[in-house]
């Protein structure tokens, strides 16, 4: 995963089919990849294109953030979602300290990044990694933001999501674009963290994403959840900030 993909290398059905190319066939059909997965002819649009990244291990030689976050590639469609989720490593296979980032295109899964710098995140640790199913719930989890259900349309929050390998658990979290608190002095006139919203209206949003995340990883009502702001975790020198709040 060091150079990006060409996505016209990768089959865009899992048998490596691909006749996805807007043609209808011989009778003039429309098939779709929920017709046929492996003979469609049809692509389904998202909302957003996204871009895939990954964290490789550091190798223990001074490695920088940049020399170890590698951009995979570009997608705008279902079907190439799929035919990169079926070409990719699930998560239980990567190595400890990988971690995989699935972020709206254009934005880097960065604290420093001018679409993230003001926001936070929701996440949760799942330490008993062998009794959690982390493909399945990681692959819930991108289909809920590609989907767009992590959120109200309007909303505008979510900037991406994130799967983290560690040697004692794995973490899913969902980055936000604001923390629901005004930001002064942004020069673009935004308030309650970028959106013209009073902080209630702000707070109340955060929250249906972490409800709406906390549902998607399955998570039972006992079980709290934690949002942080990227501020403070770059402060604390440590991605486990204090918590704003909690589901």
């Amino acid at each position: 995963m060091s150079e990006q993909v060409d996505l016209t290398t990768i089959p865009i059905s899992p048998e490596g089919g691909n006749k996805a190319d807007g043609a209808k066939t011989e009778d003039g059909e429309t098939v779709t990849v929920f017709h046929d997965k492996d003979n469609f002819n049809v692509k389904h649009p998202l909302s957003n294109r996204w871009t895939l990244w990954f964290t490789k291990p550091a190798s223990g030689r001074g490695d920088n953030w940049n020399e170890l976050l590698k951009e995979v590639i570009t997608f705008e469609s279902v079907e190439e979602f799929w035919g990169v989720y079926n070409n990719i490593a699930p998560v239980s296979e990567l190595a400890m300290k990988s971690d995989y980032h699935l972020f709206k295109a254009g934005v880097r899964p960065e604290w420093e990044d001018p679409q993230n710098k003001h926001g936070g995140k929701w996440a949760y640790q799942f330490k008993e990694k062998r009794s959690v199913n982390i493909d399945e719930l990681w692959l819930h989890t991108m289909l809920a933001a590609i989907g767009e259900t992590l959120e109200e349309e309007e909303d505008g929050e979510v900037m991406g999501v994130v799967v983290n390998v560690r040697k004692g658990f794995y973490r899913v979290g969902v980055w936000t674009s604001t923390t629901g608190k005004h930001v002064p002095n942004r020069g673009d006139g935004d308030v309650a963290g970028g959106k013209n919203r009073s902080p209630e209206k702000a707070k109340e949003i955060l929250m249906n994403i972490g409800r709406r995340l906390k549902a998607t990883l399955k998570l039972p009502p006992n079980e709290m959840m934690e949002f942080s702001g990227h501020t403070e975790a770059a402060h604390s020198g440590s991605t486990r900030a204090k918590p704003k709040m909690m589901v």
